[in-house]
């Protein structure tokens, strides 16, 4: 398998790992940056509790991986939209407390038109993972009357910095000395428009796939009584692959065992109650790790992932320590065994149905997939 720059792939966990010097440290550093600078001036404003809403904003930074940048201004834009508008629709929920059938129907609609809407402009990843992240956290924090506006500007300005951060490599290697400029790596990626994506089957058998598996994973986690069901929703999504891309469940066990390690990260991290500033660093550290190795391996990646995603929450929430981690691992299990469930679904669907041949996606994270 080929790497984000279509090089060979080095064999075995180890081999990868001893392969990161060749990894973008820009899109890394990107990343970071998206992350920890609007947290910081939360903190240093004392509010904290808007966390959440930067950290949705700051992930458009994620988008545009390696892409030139007349293809990445047109693909960052569009994610960044795609997470505005995903966040706007959770604080509209969280404010008028809508009925979760109301909320059902929003994220199957956000699912939707996130999938056909990055498959058409060429936008990776493709999945909804970070757009049905953002509705669902957003539609459970508590938004006190007349801050709605507040909260989305937060999430507007860290997205904007993160568009701003995505580009900034255009100016960065125009400014170089000429010789400086071997330093900066090329940018391969191609990321045309489909027109004609919203007919091709395959889009909408990912669209039914997502919409079905994030539904039974956030049905499944309330039945239960287990708080924070928007975990099993994610972690459902997240098993998923993209449209047009190979089926497989290795996905699935990368995740369950991947954050099974993060949580036990996330609890040494948490539970002597660092101060703030600590948890920002750690936020920082997280997200640039995560951004190395999701594209080598995805299991590795989530040890990051894992903590970035409970730092974040905890910052944002007020949930025992215990019982985010708890809630975290439980519902990761039941989400990716939905997900498996919707792949192997998937599968005999397409043995049935005659479909064009996948091509395999470039991985990504989040976020691909990092939550």
């Amino acid at each position: 398998m080929a790497d984000p720059q279509g090089a060979p792939r080095p064999a075995g966990f180890v081999a990868r790992l001893r392969s990161l010097g060749a990894l973008d440290l820009e899109v890394a550093l990107r990343a970071a940056l998206a992350a920890v600078v609007p947290l910081t001036v939360l903190v240093v404003l004392g509010r904290v509790d808007l966390a959440a809403y930067a950290a949705f904003g700051g992930m458009t930074a994620i988008f545009g991986r390696s892409e030139p940048y007349r293809t990445r201004v047109r693909t960052v834009t569009a994610a960044g939209a795609a997470q505005l508008t995903a966040i706007g629709a959770g604080i509209l929920l969280s404010a008028t407390d809508a009925p979760l059938a109301i909320e059902a129907a929003v994220l199957a609609a956000v699912i939707a038109v996130v999938i056909i809407g990055y498959n058409t402009l060429g936008v990776t990843p493709s999945g909804p993972l970070f757009a049905v992240f953002a509705v669902l956290v957003c539609a459970a924090q508590p938004v006190d009357e007349g801050s709605g506006w507040l909260r989305w500007g937060v999430a507007a300005a860290a997205a904007a910095f993160a568009w701003l951060l995505a580009m900034s490599g255009w100016l960065l290697r125009r400014a170089a000395p000429r010789r400086a400029r071997t330093i900066f790596k090329p940018l391969p990626r191609q990321a045309p428009v489909r027109v004609r994506a919203s007919a091709d089957p395959r889009v909408w058998l990912n669209v039914v796939q997502n919409v079905v598996a994030a539904l039974a994973a956030g049905g499944a986690a309330l039945l239960l009584g287990i708080g924070h069901p928007y975990w099993a929703v994610v972690s459902a999504v997240a098993v998923i692959p993209p449209a047009r891309a190979a089926h497989t469940v290795q996905r699935a066990w990368h995740r369950v065992i991947g954050t099974a390690v993060g949580v036990g990260v996330a609890g040494l991290v948490l539970w002597p109650e660092p101060p703030i500033w600590v948890l920002v660093v750690v936020i920082g550290i997280c997200q640039f790790g995560a951004e190395l190795l999701v594209g080598r391996h995805y299991g590795a990646a989530l040890v990051f992932v894992t903590p970035l995603a409970l730092t974040v929450a905890h910052l944002a929430g007020s949930a025992p320590l215990p019982v985010l981690l708890g809630d975290r691992l439980v519902e990761t299990v039941i989400g990716a065994a939905l997900g498996v469930a919707a792949v192997l679904a998937a599968r005999r669907f397409v043995e049935f149905v005659p479909m064009p041949p996948p091509t395999v996606a470039t991985p990504s994270i989040e976020p691909e997939e990092q939550p």
